[in-house]
């Protein structure tokens, strides 16, 4: 265990994984806890944030599960203020929750894109409201919020929620950053390009003929020549996290294997 946020204490929304593997949200608390953090590991699924926790607990570090639901701000806080009770404070905000619908503005219902913006950019608002009071009596803190690629580029599928919705988030993050910067709060973004992670193989397999041509058009895509996993993300959230990033803030990182910087189909 390496010692980069040693003494921290870690919050993490959508801290289990969607199915077998590795998820982004489950590899950063793991990834918080190797650093030293402590993590209140926090899902909508109760199962699967004990997961993770017994995972860091597993190899000697200090994990809290907890069931919450980003969409209602009553039950956000409610886990916001037993990761509290029991660390003693918030150093450390993670925002992993998202959600695809397909489809344009036609295709889409108004209650799916409703939907998206209540679970794409509606949980950083609501863990934002809940948390920040904790840093500021903390005396600052380091959220990281988990964006897309998708906000700030076409990525070949007919999501036009999402491209919003995440947009959004981008913005968001650099208005925490502007507000709370003299308060000692940090806030970065990461967008993810085309991962590998059990999420795919539910929302965006069906985009394809087959779950093999979804990967070799997806690892095609990517410039580095294969798509990136949940540790590459997680690896980036602990930097921002950590003191490494005490002079960054208001930043949207691409991890994203130079997708970000090609101008159609890479070859």
């Amino acid at each position: 265990m390496a010692d980069r946020l040693k003494g921290k204490i870690a919050i993490v929304f959508g801290a289990g994984s969607s199915g077998p593997g590795w998820g982004n949200g489950k590899a950063a608390a793991v990834a918080y806890a190797r650093e030293g953090a402590s993590v209140a590991c926090i899902d909508l699924v109760l199962a699967a944030a004990e997961e993770t926790a017994a995972i860091i607990a597993g190899e000697g570090g200090a994990a809290l599960a907890i069931a919450a639901d980003v969409t209602s701000q009553a039950s956000v806080e409610a886990a916001a203020s037993a990761a509290v009770e029991r660390f003693g404070r918030i150093d450390i905000l993670h925002n992993n929750v998202g959600f695809t619908h397909m489809g344009g503005p036609v295709e889409l219902s108004e209650e799916q894109f409703k939907a998206a913006i209540d679970l794409n950019l509606g949980p950083v608002y609501r863990t934002s409201k809940a948390v920040i009071p904790h840093m500021l009596k903390g005396g600052g803190g380091a959220i990281v919020n988990i964006s897309s690629l998708a906000a700030i580029r076409w990525t070949g599928y007919p999501y036009f929620a999402y491209y919003a919705t995440k947009a959004a988030v981008n913005q968001a993050t650099m208005a925490l950053a502007m507000q709370y910067a003299r308060q000692g709060i940090r806030a970065n973004c990461i967008m993810p390009g085309m991962m590998d992670t059990p999420l795919i193989y539910k929302q965006i397999s069906g985009q394809y003929g087959s779950v093999d041509e979804m990967v070799a058009a997806r690892n095609a895509a990517v410039p580095m020549g294969k798509m990136g996993t949940a540790w590459d993300i997680a690896a980036a959230a602990v930097f921002l996290a950590s003191d490494e990033a005490k002079f960054i803030t208001g930043v949207c990182l691409p991890v994203d294997g130079g997708q970000s910087c090609a101008v159609g189909e890479f070859r």
